[in-house]
């Protein structure tokens, strides 16, 4: 596996940076301890802080390559696209880019074919992403520049990404901000949480779009990208994604996943500067627990 270090992980000790992509923070720190991990060519250790820029390869001699073209069966839609970039419209359940234990069925490995960019070919032209049992909207290159330049938007927080999240409870204002570094968990490792030895930046902007009788229906947008950002911040404020099974209350209102659903994508088009705005539906199993959240409580 060979891997480029984006502005966005600067300053990320290495074992924790490769902790998604090689399933676990204990097999990234055992395969970085057995000299199998190279930044720039160099065995580093496993607390070394990566710098933005920097080529990481991992060579594991327990995997074999996975091919990209594995997986082209995934389903998903594509509500808009021309000869440099298209918007993917993808449903829960899908994984985004292979990992361990999600080595085939990805959306990246569907894509191959279609999406090209980025130094790290696995990605497939993912400019962003998504949780598996998140839903909506990501956009993806054609090539190396538009990849590039979509990046580099998304840093200057020049993309706006919309979600749709209902939650459990009222917050106190129609509007608010939450600005609360996330990190690892310091006590369970598989989560994030603000309660983390290795804080990271992270801001989450809401408003209220439909108060109901015991969730909230709200407009979320990202200034910053963590891992599970907006499913960690809401917890953090007392008021968790309806369903969510890691950060609230599983199976609230039916439903099998958490209500967060990436609703709406705009920016300004790389090449022709055209505003690029993009809308997804909620999905039926969304809409349904929408409705029924809307139900008064006897």
């Amino acid at each position: 596996m060979r891997l480029t270090v984006e502005p966005a992980e600067a300053g990320r000790r290495l074992d924790a940076l490769l902790a998604e992509p090689l399933g676990s923070r204990s097999r990234a720190a055992r395969l970085i301890d057995a000299g199998a991990v190279l930044v720039d060519g160099r065995a580093e250790p496993k607390r070394y802080a990566v710098q933005a820029g920097q080529t990481i390869e991992v060579d594991d001699p327990d995997d074999a390559p996975v091919p990209l073209d594995v997986g082209a069966a995934v389903d998903y839609a594509v509500p808009y696209e021309d000869e440099h970039l298209l918007v993917v419209d993808k449903p829960a359940g899908v994984v985004v880019h292979p990992a361990r234990g999600h080595l085939t069925g990805t959306l990246a490995q569907a894509l191959e074919g279609t999406a090209e960019g980025g130094e790290d070919g696995w990605r497939a032209g993912l400019v962003h992403r998504l949780d598996r049992d998140t839903s909506g909207l990501l956009v993806v290159a054609k090539s190396d520049a538009i990849h590039a330049a979509l990046k580099e938007a998304l840093q200057a927080r020049e993309i706006t990404r919309e979600y749709l999240a209902l939650v459990e409870g009222r917050p106190p204002s129609r509007t608010g901000t939450i600005d609360a570094p996330i990190g690892r968990d310091r006590r369970v490792r598989t989560r994030m949480s603000t309660d983390t030895d290795n804080p990271r930046d992270a801001r989450t902007h809401f408003e209220i779009a439909e108060a109901l009788p015991a969730f909230t229906l709200l407009r979320v947008t990202l200034e910053t990208g963590r891992t599970h950002q907006i499913r960690v911040h809401l917890q953090a404020i007392n008021h968790p994604v309806a369903g969510d099974p890691d950060y609230g209350h599983a199976g609230l209102l039916g439903l099998e996943r958490q209500f967060l659903h990436a609703a709406r994508l705009a920016f300004t088009h790389p090449v022709t500067g055209a505003p690029v705005e993009v809308e997804s539906p909620l999905p039926a199993d969304l809409a349904a627990a929408l409705q029924a959240a809307r139900t008064p409580v006897l």
